[in-house]
């Protein structure tokens, strides 16, 4: 068989799974009803999918063992990470567990611990590099709210026009990790930016409405986003800002959440109550805010002074 043909095959079981298998058509329903977020949703299908390509049969009829041989198969072949190994456990305990019933004690068995790693922070200098290297308004003004804000791509995506509130100037998120709505305080430049956008557009509902595939600036342009049945994908912003971490002269690795994670260390390096901080992000423990304690160069320079003063008394 031709290495064309071969390639074509394999895209057409790809393809095929899902309407070869009522199994996954049914895990979907069942994560759907149990209001699971869209992306976690998206990754348990694809790693059940994942296992449907590898075994070329339905998963549903897979045993425990061959289960087993599967996910050793994920960490000694693949080299999964923890986090990404996780994730694959939690989709086919979903899947095995929870639609299926088999109460396997495997699931208790795996584990895959991950190093522990600060999160990646810009100094302020380099977010203001950033910006400048942006040349697109979407992707301007979408990663400056992000920054602003402190959101979650997703949560900045899905924003919806109603979601701005004037008096006090906030954003009222909804479509949240966890579906827990918050509260952010909204600097008045960045709603004047996020009204200027909009104008351009004046979607009846997304502030950030999809551009579809093929887009190209020009006339209709403006007609088409007013028209867009969904929001901007975040394809689209986590590839503008690869292609403009170079040009910035950022550090490799640098993704949308970084900017999540700048906002809160540079909210902390200006005297911002860690505890309110960890509200305007969403975390469910203040555990979770208190790691940008680590990254603030504020805190590392009071604590360098701190101890000189201890080494003068002595």
């Amino acid at each position: 068989m031709s290495k064309n043909k071969s390639t074509r095959k394999g895209r057409d079981f790809r393809r095929d799974v899902t309407e070869q298998y009522q199994s996954l058509v049914r895990f979907d329903e069942m994560l759907k009803l149990r209001s699971m977020a869209f992306s976690t949703r998206s990754e348990y299908v694809r790693y059940v999918r994942k296992l449907a390509q590898h075994v070329k049969r339905d998963p549903a009829e897979l045993n425990e063992a061959q289960l087993r041989a599967y996910l050793l198969h994920l960490k000694e072949a693949h080299h999964y990470s923890g986090s990404t190994m996780r994730t694959a456990v939690c989709a086919m305990r979903n899947f095995y567990g929870k639609l299926l019933g088999h109460p396997w004690k495997l699931f208790d068995l795996v584990r895959s611990p991950d190093r522990k790693t600060l999160p990646a922070v810009l100094t302020r200098a380099e977010v203001a590099r950033l910006f400048a290297a942006i040349t697109e308004p979407r992707f301007r003004t979408i990663l400056r709210l992000i920054y602003a804000c402190g959101l979650r791509i997703r949560e900045a995506t899905t924003l919806e026009v109603t979601d701005i509130k004037r008096e006090p100037c906030r954003l009222h998120l909804h479509h949240t990790k966890g579906q827990k709505e918050r509260y952010v305080p909204l600097p008045e430049s960045m709603l004047e930016e996020l009204r200027a956008y909009w104008r351009t557009h004046r979607h009846p509902k997304w502030v950030f409405p999809g551009t579809g595939r093929g887009w190209r600036e020009g006339p209709g342009a403006r007609e088409r986003l007013a028209l867009a049945s969904e929001p901007m994908g975040v394809g689209s912003i986590q590839n503008c800002l690869r292609l403009v971490v170079p040009v910035a002269k950022l550090p490799k690795g640098t993704h949308p959440h970084t900017l999540r994670h700048s906002y809160a260390t540079h909210l902390l390096e200006e005297g911002v109550s860690i505890r309110l901080i960890a509200q305007f992000m969403g975390h469910s423990s203040i555990e979770t805010t208190a790691i940008y304690t680590h990254l603030t160069a504020v805190n590392e320079a009071a604590a360098r002074a701190a101890v000189s003063r201890l080494l003068d008394g002595i």
